[in-house]
């Protein structure tokens, strides 16, 4: 029952990103009972909110295994939409109801349960290292969480062999889904510009929402791959068109439009971004266009780590999990540079939902997939 217990802990925590609200210290304090070294990070930028991190690490010798996570969630909504306070880690039958229970307090609570019941087997003197990466930026920029994170451990000279990410990577049983890797994103904004009129002088003025359409129509209706063993097909999806304009009897000085790209590995970011000034080019007439690249897509390739998550999962479930890159992004966008990610956790169905909520048999069960885990990646 540690699992649950410590998920209720975090679950107490109301670490709204980029708010700590406690959440880095229960982490922190379990891991030293088990004799972890910790760290907790602090780091700041000035275009973002400072953020409190932890890295916690026991063993100094290789191989070494670091297990990836999150304290921050996502906000609840209206309170009194939940059957539950979200903050209160409330249990009804055998559900654990709280914000962050499956994305991703659940996980971490289980990972810190699995290296205690492995380092009680095996000893504190186990051939190698396990490590907690530990951000409460994930949910929010992540500018000062798993970025800077890494860059300290590379000052320090710290090598990680793999790591496990706890995302909720499941869809209908434990350990049925696993990420081996996922698209890169790709935000844009374009602004076509215009000169404000009266519709009865057309003339006089200059319409920026047709060219904004037009646009719009011509990166809609472009397939842009059928994507690949490894990867679905990329997709491109507008989130917002707006003019700001009241009044109908106004043409509008300029008009907005924001969309996202999810590109799988037969694109790069910037090579979309060329292709999208092209198109603007022929057709938005006077413009603006502006991008954030979240992240490039990324694959682990076939190894042992690979091998070893695979078969950790078949002993304790008894099928194998399908291998994917689908969803959004995560921070293994930024370790997967560093060393081989595998993504496993909990079923995805609430995350961020209302009355987001865990089973608490998902614990136990993902619990032993990742003991497993470490017992055949330390044999």
């Amino acid at each position: 029952m540690y699992a649950l217990d410590l998920c209720q802990r975090l679950l107490k925590c109301p670490s709204i990103t980029p708010k700590d609200a406690g959440a880095i210290a229960v982490v922190s304090e379990a891991l030293k009972d088990l004799g972890f070294t910790c760290h907790v990070l602090s780091f700041s930028d000035p275009k973002s909110p400072p953020v409190n991190n932890l890295y916690g690490r026991i063993g100094t010798n290789r191989p070494h295994l670091c297990f990836a996570g999150h304290t921050d969630v996502v906000p609840v909504g209206d309170p009194a939409h939940w059957s539950f306070n979200p903050f209160a880690g409330y249990i009804e039958g055998e559900l654990l109801y709280g914000r962050g229970a499956i994305d991703m307090k659940g996980a971490i609570a289980c990972f810190i349960a699995a290296s205690s019941a492995f380092l009680q087997d095996k000893g504190p003197t186990f051939k190698g290292s396990i490590s907690l990466m530990i951000t409460g930026d994930e949910e929010g920029p992540a500018v000062n969480g798993t970025v800077k994170i890494l860059e300290w451990l590379k000052a320090r000279n710290e090598i990680i062999d793999a790591c496990l990410i706890g995302e909720p990577t499941s869809k209908t049983q434990i350990g049925d889904t696993v990420k081996i890797g996922r698209r890169g994103s790709l935000n844009a904004k374009i602004i076509t510009h215009g000169t404000q009129g009266h519709v009865a002088y057309p003339e006089l003025a200059d319409n920026p929402i047709p060219r904004l359409l037009g646009f719009l129509t011509e990166i809609s209706k472009t397939p842009l791959d059928q994507g690949s063993e490894d990867f679905p097909s990329s997709n491109l999806e507008i989130t917002s068109i707006d003019v700001g304009n009241p009044a109908s009897n106004v043409i509008p000085q300029a008009a907005y439009a924001d969309f996202n790209i999810r590109y799988n590995n037969a694109h790069t970011g910037q090579g979309l971004i060329k292709w999208l000034e092209e198109v603007a080019l022929k057709t938005a007439g006077k413009h603006t266009l502006t991008f954030n690249i979240s992240g490039e897509p990324f694959r682990t390739p076939p190894g042992a780590f690979k091998n070893t998550v695979i078969k950790a999962i078949e002993k304790v479930t008894g099928h194998t999990p399908e291998l994917s890159t689908s969803g959004g992004t995560s921070d293994g966008r930024f370790i997967h540079h560093h060393t081989p990610v595998i993504e496993c956790g909990l079923k995805n169905a609430t995350a961020h939902q209302i009355d987001e909520h865990v089973a608490t048999q998902d614990l136990v069960i993902l619990q032993k997939i990742y003991k497993e885990i470490l017992e055949r990646f330390f044999e």
